[in-house]
């Protein structure tokens, strides 16, 4: 695949572990009562975006790339999945990653995405990170609005079970769940533990400064620490990412679409993401090397901002600012 060139900019100065003064944090109510914690930030002459993020992720990890998109006129909104962050629990352990049925996050997403999308003018984007690629792909297949265009950076369409095979990976976590472990955790994270943070932080991005920046807002605000995931989780996450891909509804989807992916992603199948790639239409998709590891937007400049550019070059094309047009 062809490397494009990316202009090459210097960032402003940001405080990672500060909530920018402008920026607004509230709840939103999904129809069934749950409260979902809430981010918006910026005016919107740009048009307006919907990020969201992955397993475990709290709306803190993304302030960096909010105020990006802020600052090029985008109205940003950021919201905590059901069960994470800031957005409650589902289980009595608080550290637990948990849900029932991937479906309910669906039922979240396309409720949300709707009174989202009445809020404002101009053209629309979604940037979804990870499970949040994996949970937007499967609500656009399911026949979700669409938006103007959108953007999946990593997303779990497969998980990678290695040293497992797949078979394997799905016969414990259903066991598991029919032993009567389906909320317990699925695995240990011993966060005190330096050889394990350091063999986390090299799963999720080669920059251990904004690693730390996780886990400071993390100590900070226990309220939104999250660890591994349930074992429900787990085999949601093996069902769901394997209908999606067998299923036929994926041909459907029609948005224009950027998908960033890493080629030695060590926590979703990256052979999974080309292959579904392959077979939505106008898809585009730049695979990183080893530069990259899962959270490309937290990575190390040279890969973070390559792909900050790539993003806003595509939307700039496929979703071209109409507000005051015409």
């Amino acid at each position: 695949m062809r490397r494009m060139d990316s202009p090459r900019f210097v960032p402003a100065p940001f405080d990672r572990r500060a909530w920018p003064m402008d920026g607004r944090l509230d709840y939103w109510t999904a129809p069934d009562g749950w409260g979902l914690r809430r981010y918006r930030l910026g005016e919107g002459g740009r048009g307006r975006m919907l990020v969201l993020g992955g397993r475990g992720d709290m709306i803190e990890k993304y302030l960096e790339v909010i105020r990006h998109w802020a600052d090029r006129g985008w109205a940003v909104t950021g919201f905590d999945w059901r069960g994470q962050g800031g957005s409650g629990r589902t289980t009595a352990d608080p550290l637990c990653g948990h849900i029932d049925d991937f479906g309910q996050w669906i039922a979240d997403l396309d409720a949300f995405a709707a009174d989202w999308r009445g809020q404002g003018e101009g053209p629309s984007a979604i940037v979804a990170h990870s499970m949040g690629g994996h949970l937007l792909l499967r609500a656009l297949a399911e026949g979700m609005a669409p938006p103007d265009a959108a953007v999946t950076v990593a997303p779990m369409m497969g998980l990678r079970t290695a040293p497992l095979p797949r078979w394997l990976a799905v016969a414990i976590a259903e066991a598991m769940c029919a032993l009567g472990f389906a909320e317990k955790q699925a695995w240990t994270q011993k966060e005190e533990s330096e050889r394990q943070r350091r063999m986390r932080q090299k799963r999720l991005t080669h920059d251990p400064e904004r690693y730390a920046d996780e886990l400071w807002w993390r100590d900070h605000g226990r309220e939104v620490a999250l660890g591994p995931p349930s074992w429900k989780w787990v085999a949601q996450a093996l069902h769901s990412t394997r209908a999606l891909e067998k299923g036929g509804a994926i041909e459907r989807i029609a948005v224009p679409l950027l998908i960033l992916a890493a080629r030695t992603d060590r926590l979703v199948s990256t052979p999974a993401i080309e292959r579904i790639a392959a077979r939505i239409a106008g898809a585009r998709l730049h695979v990183y090397g080893r530069e990259a590891a899962h959270e490309i937007l937290r990575e190390l400049d040279p890969v973070r901002l390559d792909a900050l550019a790539r993003i806003d070059r595509f939307l700039d094309e496929v979703a071209p600012n109409r507000i005051g047009a015409g």
